[in-house]
């Protein structure tokens, strides 16, 4: 059974009545963020209850050193952590000398939360009846700033309801915050200076190791039935890692009383002077005041909806999940910043570390694409083109040479920090994916320049990295590539992952063609290349070699390509023959259990037949999808959606709708049973492509849209916009028609259902 508290609606993620079971897993789904900091819907007064703090900070972490049983050459020496950051949300409560706290009132009643996804804001109301008798209604807004992304506001309004009230409003900012997962418990923030000032705060910290310096602030007004008052402090308590204010209010029964709280993170990425930095930001809010912040977040979210909003029509469970995943991207990354990336749990939690994985070139990417200015997707290409020289020690370190290059499986500097073996030498397909990326992104754009401009020394690195990974055997006169995992991590050390193999020689291949275009194209690029990373003919027909003999297992009984030499000698129970009690089979087996047997943690065969759709026949993939279907647990948020595309594909559309749900809903319906311990970002575009590229049929061919539309026979219609080259195009699908449309002033041939139609500028062609 699947959680299923979360009220349908078309904009809004919305919870009703308090239960303290579900305090965690709302405190991952109502998360907030702007791209430059996020934080979990923790409450701001005390909650004595279970509960899972997180504040976050884009682009700051600390080297946690790597705990394990017994070292061996080449092990990371660090697992990168996002930090818990200072804690600047916090307001105790006092209301006639009686804590506020949900856990221990006597009473709760009409608790609802609300993240409105439209407008980019979070609300909780709820009324309390305290031990002492009081009861009262209480209402919080909060949101954290897009325009001044360094900048949270939060406004908490309190009404008594049978009496009259003391208040005692006590904010405080906090920097003693540890993280959950520490692997040696050690203290990551190193307290520099606390400040007070009248209604402003700042506590100065900086990581140890990194050195990132933090400025943690808050500035603090009183408000009487919304009128602004000049209470200040009554008293301000400052110890060495934290700084509390309390403000003293007296109430009439029914009169509204409410504190609005600045507050937010200037850090050393962006400023000299963190401190000085911090008290301008406050100003500059002040100036704006609460009502203009909150209209510029409701403005800039309507900006960011007009191009990335997918609409469903008749089925508000599936709008719901698109439109989460949507927002939650959003929130996580706005490709402002070329340094900064996508965690897979964005600002939702720590797991995973906050770093960077294949996931953004694998999943993100065409999102950012399609959704954003093309430089948003660039922004994501130069993070590892920045990050060549990290890869290319990462792969010395494992004893390969000449400038090969191994980019790790995570980071967030570019140097690995991976803390599982297998994950960390074994899973190398990651090295593909960034190729990939860089082929995909001049397919989408057009914009070749990246290539000789940045990609290309990218692209050697990554070939001479898979030819000497590969080697020759005389047994089957072809090249294998042995001691891998492929993208189905329940299956390790293995020879010759098809993925793997195939990825491999697309890559040796595609370098090979791109030096030969840039040495026509753009000869002075060739030159200035060459010298820097000595490439010679031998060793481009030394590649050849290696790309032209690759060993690809098959298997002629089930005419299919093997997911690695020895899956047919496992136990081939399909999934649907597996006791539903095992499931999850992650949560329920022993991981030499999961070894052994035939079961696909995510789509592995079935990545190779999404990335390069136009090496197989249909014919292909249907053998191939069937087959490996009947084995797939779906236990990586990263499977359903490429089974979704291809489901669609091949025209079996309940199965699709199913994937697609599950893909859109894995968090809000918390299929895997995890989502307190946050949200699974990175995949969340897999859901988008499931409607744009699954249903949707799009595909990029010879330079040009092609659409192939579907619907399922659960929605009455769908839409969605793609920025293509520089150009709008509206697609809407129902049952009967497709219709396309083009902003702006220049016509877009396309190709739909095979046929090619000419969409004029602000004209609607339907088909």
């Amino acid at each position: 059974m699947n959680q299923d508290y979360i009220k349908p609606d078309n904009w809004s993620i919305i919870e009703e009545g308090f239960d303290v079971e579900s305090v965690k897993s709302s405190e991952s789904l109502f998360s907030i963020g702007n791209g430059a900091m996020g934080q979990r819907a923790n409450f701001e007064e005390n909650y004595s209850g279970e509960t899972f703090q997180g504040s976050y900070i884009a682009g700051i972490y600390y080297p946690d050193k790597t705990k394990v049983g017994w070292w061996k050459n080449g092990y990371p020496e660090y697992f990168a952590k996002v930090l818990n950051a200072p804690n600047w949300i916090g307001i105790e409560i006092e209301i006639n000398g009686e804590k506020l706290d949900l856990n221990t009132c006597s009473d709760v009643k009409n608790f609802r939360r609300e993240l409105n996804m439209k407008e980019g804001w979070y609300h909780r109301s709820f009324e309390a009846t305290l031990k002492n008798g009081t009861e009262i209604s209480v209402k919080i807004r909060r949101f954290l700033s897009i325009i001044l992304d360094e900048v949270g506001v939060i406004n908490y309004e309190i009404t008594p309801l049978n009496k009259d009230a003391k208040i005692i409003y006590k904010p405080y900012i906090d920097a003693g915050v540890t993280n959950e997962d520490a692997n040696w418990e050690e203290k990551f923030w190193e307290i520099l200076d606390v400040k007070k000032s009248g209604n402003e705060a700042f506590i100065t910290a900086q990581t140890f190791k990194t050195h990132f310096k933090v400025t943690t602030f808050m500035q603090n007004s009183i408000l009487i039935n919304g009128e602004k008052t000049n209470i200040s402090p009554s008293n301000i308590e400052a110890v060495s890692d934290k700084i509390k204010s309390s403000y003293d209010v007296v109430v009439a029964q029914g009169q509204k009383s409410s504190i609005q709280k600045i507050g937010g993170y200037t850090v050393s990425l962006n400023h000299t002077n963190t401190q000085t930095a911090a008290e301008k930001v406050i100003q500059t809010a002040l100036a704006k005041g609460y009502n203009q912040m909150l209209q510029d977040q409701v403005d800039a979210w309507a900006k960011i909806w007009e191009m990335s909003d997918i609409t469903i029509d008749g089925d508000v469970k599936a709008q719901q999940g698109i439109r989460f995943n949507i927002f939650q991207l959003n929130q996580t990354y706005l490709g402002k910043d070329s340094r900064l990336n996508i965690g897979p749990k964005g600002f939702t939690g720590e797991k995973y570390g906050g770093s960077t994985y294949w996931d953004t070139e694998a999943y993100c990417i065409p999102f950012y694409m399609a959704t954003k200015d093309q430089e948003v997707a660039r922004n994501l290409l130069t993070y590892r083109y920045n990050q060549l020289d990290k890869a290319i020690e990462n792969a010395a370190k494992l004893g390969f040479t000449n400038g090969a290059a191994l980019y790790p499986m995570v980071t967030m500097n570019g140097e690995e920090c991976h803390n599982e073996w297998e994950i960390t030498f074994e899973e190398i397909h990651r090295n593909g994916a960034i190729a990939f990326a860089i082929y995909n992104f001049y397919r989408y754009t057009g914009d070749y320049s990246y290539i000789p401009e940045k990609g290309l020394e990218v692209l050697i690195g990554i070939a001479r990295f898979w030819h000497q990974r590969a080697n020759f055997s005389t047994n089957l006169d072809k090249y294998v590539i042995l001691g891998v995992t492929g993208p189905n991590e329940y299956e390790n050390n293995v020879n010759n992952n098809f993925y793997t193999n195939y990825i491999a020689k697309w890559c040796l291949d595609y370098t090979y063609e791109q030096i030969q275009k840039v040495s026509l194209e753009y000869p002075s690029d060739h030159k200035r290349i060459s010298e820097k990373v000595k490439i010679s003919d031998s060793e481009l027909q030394s590649w050849k070699k290696v790309a032209d003999n690759m060993y690809f297992p098959f298997s002629e009984e089930h005419n299919v390509y093997l997911q690695q030499d020895g899956f047919l000698d496992k136990d081939l129970v399909r999934v649907a023959d597996l006791d539903k009690s095992q499931r999850p089979i992650n949560q329920k087996w022993s991981w030499d259990r999961i070894l052994r047997s035939p079961y696909i943690k995510q789509a592995d065969v079935l990545q190779c037949f999404y990335f390069f759709e136009d090496h197989f026949s249909k014919e292909e993939l249907k053998n191939n999808f069937e087959f490996y279907e009947s084995f797939t647990v779906h236990e990586s948020s990263l499977s359903p959606c490429v089974h979704s595309i291809q489901a669609a594909l091949l025209d079996k559309m309940d199965m699709a709708y199913t994937f697609y749900l599950r893909t859109s809903r894995l968090d809000l319906d918390d299929y895997n049973k995890e989502v307190e311990e946050g949200c699974h970002i990175t995949s969340m575009a897999g859901t988008w492509m499931s409607i744009v590229e699954g249903f949707g049929g799009m595909r990029i061919k010879e330079d040009k849209l092609h659409f192939s539309p579907k619907i399922p026979k659960e929605w009455n219609g769908y839409s969605f916009k793609i920025n293509f080259r520089n150009q709008i195009l509206k697609v809407n699908i129902t049952h009967n028609e497709t219709s396309f449309s083009i902003d702006g002033q220049k016509e877009l041939s396309i190709v739909v259902n095979g046929k090619e139609i000419v969409v004029l500028p602000n004209q609607s062609v339907t088909v």
